[in-house]
């Protein structure tokens, strides 16, 4: 689902501030899109390019251009766009090269080269050095958009570099309306508990399938619990099927067993390590489920690297098991 930017109103803000920038000849050479996950950075990276790229007079981006058109197909010969490719989880040096070598020619219409580099935090470390050589020389009327949810993965060096703008992800109540105008009505509340607030991504599933999705893992999560499943079938099954989202099923089952515990009680800063948390037939240990959505969000976190994911996800069920 290609979505325009006048369909994301909690982007109006951000519109202005580069609108207002561009107008004033005060665009920066870099750009960091901080983003919620699932809150619409992409779709403001490109918004920008074709700000850039736009060939009306007045008023751009003009949506109607050949320019805005091909920008929007991402097709226009001034605007590159880097992104993992294949099966690659990460952005390499080489596709840096090509895209450096890219900028460094003239314009093809005599007036921006733009280049959107999404998800940025995909950069790997040879990547990212590479392109900061080009941010500390950067060539006139040219932007390069960084797009992340995760920019503390990127060098300090590279990001002192951009102009940071941040994109929240809407209100519980804002998404909820807006999906409802988009898709009609379901229980977008209870997609939205399963996806943690990322509207786009919710906009693309089926709220009833994703909802079940999350209850199947729940439910799988408490019979480990109470020793009734077993956690090396259940991580060599769950590893080859969506496993982000099977990871943030498990981190929010987690998370609810933690507030459970706290619901109606102030939290004390000293917290005892022996406090215990009912769950199942069994008893989980406080500091012990503190642990495992650590390891779940370094888990998480590491998707893009070459890790034996299905080990991994069977070390984070097996905590679980031991209680």
């Amino acid at each position: 689902m290609q979505l325009k930017i006048q369909e994301l109103p909690w982007l109006e803000s951000q519109r202005e501030l580069l609108r207002t920038a561009h107008a004033a000849g005060r665009m920066a050479h870099a750009l960091l899109i901080h983003e919620a996950r699932g809150a619409g950075g992409d779709v403001l990276a490109l918004w920008t390019a074709q700000l850039l790229l736009c060939s009306a007079a007045a008023e751009p981006p003009c949506g109607v251009c050949a320019g805005c058109r091909r920008a929007a197909l991402m097709q226009h010969p001034d605007l590159a766009v880097l992104a993992p490719i294949e099966d690659s989880q990460q952005i390499r040096i080489d596709q840096v090269r090509e895209l450096i070598a890219e900028l460094s020619l003239t314009s093809h219409q005599g007036g921006y080269k733009v280049a959107i580099v999404s998800p940025a935090d995909a950069l790997n470390r040879a990547a990212a050095n590479a392109l900061l050589k080009t941010l500390e020389e950067p060539t006139a009327r040219t932007l390069l958009i960084l797009v992340a949810t995760q920019p503390s993965r990127l060098p300090a060096t590279l990001l002192s570099r951009c102009q940071r703008i941040p994109v929240r992800a809407p209100a519980r109540g804002e998404a909820v309306a807006w999906l409802e105008s988009l898709r009609g009505s379901a229980d977008w509340g209870g997609a939205l508990d399963v996806l943690g607030d990322a509207a786009l991504l919710a906009a693309e599933a089926d709220p009833k399938t994703l909802i079940q999705f999350a209850g199947e893992t729940r439910r799988a999560l408490e019979q480990m619990s109470g020793a009734g499943a077993d956690p090396v079938a259940t991580a060599e099954r769950w590893w080859r099927t969506d496993l982000p989202l099977r990871l943030a099923c498990i981190e929010n089952w987690l998370t609810d067993r933690v507030r459970r515990h706290f619901a109606g009680a102030a939290f004390s800063v000293e917290m005892n390590a022996d406090g215990h948390l009912q769950g199942g037939s069994r008893i989980l240990s406080i500091r012990r489920l503190f642990g495992l959505i650590d390891a779940v969000q370094e888990l998480k976190s590491s998707l893009d690297t070459p890790i034996n994911r299905s080990l991994a996800l069977e070390s984070v069920l097996r905590r679980v098991a031991a209680g």
